[in-house]
């Protein structure tokens, strides 16, 4: 593994961040999504039952993403970790409280058949699907815009902004695009896993959510290029293979900056366009009954989006606002060189096994959900 060196290293890890916020959005992003349209799309409780065991049997193995997302960053990015969840302490438990309906939401909504219970329960999973992408997304705005926070001499980090800072314009048009794409992703798995009313709801759902995320997708990125200041490291003053240190760099700020990369590799440009055609060609292909390839062209929007920012921010992972040069990148902010190539042999071996389970059990328990099958297993169904 000697052609393994420090800097490609930082650079697999960026890459595989990556993959693992793309894998979180597709698998656990259908889950919400559903979730978020469920008080909309089902009008009785049979329709809602049908619409909860779309999900029912993979929601749980679906929020691993989540879990081994954190964890990526924790073993890859200590700086950025230790920074970010003390910085969003109080977004992340907002996060986390959502997220407690989500499993009770599942497992306890049937047990008593009583209109007012379930009805209770199913505004709960709205929130706890709804709630988590949109500060998710406002999350990932405020890093576009940098966050208040600064590195003392002996790097210890100090956040000096407050949870309702986090709620500015930009950021909350963010949380907008993260919320409608996943809705839109949820109404396209809908669409491939139901028949008859709900799934004609679904469709019209999409539609809704396809024009929200096409008009603040282009929004955001008008913003991003017109009307904020992007971060940009002066050449020289950082080395991709020295040991982490976050205050050895000098960090400029400019208008229209995170767009350099795209500048200075047009190719780049098709990752945005490709967010734009998985979206359209996934409404395009569930209106005409093509509801698989919906389902993967969605993804592949989803995927784009998330790129989009990623590339736009390279190598910055967690900007600072208040002192541009404690600012973390893929550069300075990683954990060392022998801890990043046991984790890749890790992700080596055990990534593959687990998309290989995972596709084994949506092969299994793939098919339609109906209102006749909730009735055939009223005990054992959510």
């Amino acid at each position: 593994m000697e052609f393994l060196d420090y800097p490609v290293l930082k650079f697999i890890w960026w890459l595989l961040l990556g993959v693992l916020l793309i894998g979180f959005a597709i698998m656990d992003g259908q889950d919400m999504g559903v979730g978020a349209l469920l008080p909309f799309v089902g009008r009785n409780d049979n329709e809602r039952r049908v619409i909860i065991n779309t999900v029912g049997p993979h929601w749980d193995g679906n929020q691993v993403w989540f879990i081994t997302g954190g964890g990526a960053i924790f073993a890859a990015w200590p700086y950025a970790y230790a920074t970010a969840f003390s910085g969003f302490y109080w977004a992340m438990m907002a996060v986390l409280w959502a997220l407690f309906f989500r499993p009770v939401g599942f497992d306890y909504r049937s047990k008593i058949n009583n209109p007012l219970w379930r009805s209770s329960w199913d505004w709960l999973l709205f929130v706890g699907s709804f709630v988590p992408p949109l500060i998710f997304g406002v999350a990932f705005g405020n890093l576009l815009l940098g966050v208040p926070f600064h590195f003392d001499d002996d790097l210890r980090s100090f956040y000096t902004g407050s949870f309702w800072g986090l709620l500015n314009p930009f950021s909350l048009l963010c949380g907008v695009v993260s919320a409608a794409m996943i809705i839109f992703h949820g109404a396209i798995y809908l669409a491939l896993r139901t028949e008859d009313v709900v799934k004609k709801r679904a469709l019209h759902a999409s539609t809704i959510a396809l024009i929200v995320v096409v008009v603040t997708f282009s929004l955001a990125g008008l913003w991003i290029n017109f009307g904020i200041k992007g971060y940009s490291m002066v050449a020289g003053s950082y080395l991709p293979a020295a040991a982490p240190d976050p205050l050895h760099k000098q960090v400029v700020t400019a208008t229209g900056a995170w767009m350099q990369n795209y500048q200075q590799y047009p190719l780049l440009l098709v990752i945005p366009v490709l967010a734009y055609l998985g979206f359209i060609l996934a409404w395009l292909l569930a209106k005409n009954g093509k509801a698989f390839a919906a389902f993967w062209s969605s993804a592949l929007g989803l995927a784009g989006v998330i790129a989009t920012a990623g590339v736009a921010m390279f190598p910055f992972i967690m900007p600072s606002n208040t002192d541009l040069r404690s600012s973390l990148t893929v550069w300075d902010a990683s954990s060392s060189e022998f801890t990043l190539k046991v984790m890749l042999v890790a992700a080596v071996i055990f990534v593959p096994i687990v998309l290989f389970y995972t596709s084994w059990c949506y092969r299994v328990m793939r098919g339609k959900v109906t209102s006749e099958h909730i009735r055939r297993n009223d005990h054992s169904a959510y």
